[in-house]
């Protein structure tokens, strides 16, 4: 644990500023995360980080040693629906975590993948291969480089938009439109930095909505990314008052329980990095959704 203290010389700056413009390898959001975890303390006590700084408080900042994160392949089972040299299109399970980070050391998708096969190294040593990603208790399809060249091919067809990413989920109440489009921006939420929000000046997002079926209290949608944000669906369907089913983070507390959001990466399409043909994969929704569904048709 490394320690610092600063007296402070110019009093009226909030604490969670201050520590950002003091120390530029500190962010205003780590701070904020920094002295809500009593990493920062004043006068030896902890405050709020909207506390306002007052001339010869004594400041003590207690920086966490980073952790090290040793990536290594495991030998879990894939479900692989395609490879080639240079890709390799896999369906991912629910509850799987797609690449190492603090609390997920091990036990990934990454992990699996590198048992498997060599992956490109373009994105560093804890998410190689991982062109994009879909969230932990999110369910399907997923493309994964084997090499550079086929990941710089396949991140520029994401960022021009070529790709095809279709979603299904099923989310509370009944869409009366037959389709739609949610245009909101999406940034970190500011009143939770565990969670995305719709916020002014965040990032562009856009997700296309067509219902599938129609329940007495749910909807069966699919959901059309033309952009790729963190918790993007989920938000969405939050912000025009549709969250989906069982998502733990976004939806309300009465809800149907799974493995987590209904929410499941149904059908993925590229052009080849290398040949340049169209390939396009659909996989089934996983069981528990299945089930779930005919549930509520036998109870509709």
């Amino acid at each position: 644990m490394e320690t610092k203290k600063i007296v402070v010389d110019q009093a009226g700056e909030r604490l969670d500023k201050f520590i950002s413009i003091v120390n530029e390898e500190i962010s205003r959001s780590q701070a904020k995360t920094l002295i809500e975890n009593q990493n920062i303390l004043v006068n030896g006590k902890t405050v709020k980080p909207k506390y306002e700084i007052k001339v010869d408080d004594v400041i003590e900042i207690n920086l966490p040693e980073p952790e090290i994160l040793e990536l290594v392949g495991e030998d879990i089972p894939l479900d692989i629906v395609y490879e080639d040299d240079d890709v390799i299109v896999v369906n991912k399970e629910q509850g799987m975590v797609v690449h190492p980070a603090a609390g997920h050391k091990n036990h990934t998708l990454v992990n699996a993948l590198m048992f498997h096969s060599p992956l490109s190294k373009i994105n560093g040593e804890l998410r190689p291969g991982i062109v994009h990603r879909i969230d932990k208790d999110t369910s399907g399809l997923l493309m994964v480089a084997k090499n550079d060249n086929a990941h710089k091919d396949l991140s520029e067809q994401l960022k021009n938009k070529t790709n095809i990413r279709r979603y299904y989920a099923l989310v509370h109440g009944v869409i009366k439109e037959n389709s739609g489009t949610v245009n909101a921006p999406l940034g970190r939420s500011p009143k939770d930095r565990k969670k995305q929000a719709v916020v002014a000046g965040g990032r562009n997002a856009v997700t296309h909505f067509k219902v599938v079926e129609r329940f007495e209290k749910y909807t069966l949608i699919e959901c059309q990314l033309e952009t790729g944000r963190t918790h993007q669906i989920r938000v969405h369907m939050k912000y025009i008052n549709h969250p989906v089913v069982g998502d733990p983070l976004y939806g309300p507390n009465k809800t149907i329980k799974g493995n987590g959001q209904f929410l499941h990466a149904r059908e993925l399409g590229f052009t080849h990095p290398t040949s340049k043909q169209l390939m396009d994969f659909t996989v089934p929704l996983p069981k528990i959704f299945k089930d779930t569904l005919a549930s509520i048709r036998n109870n509709s």
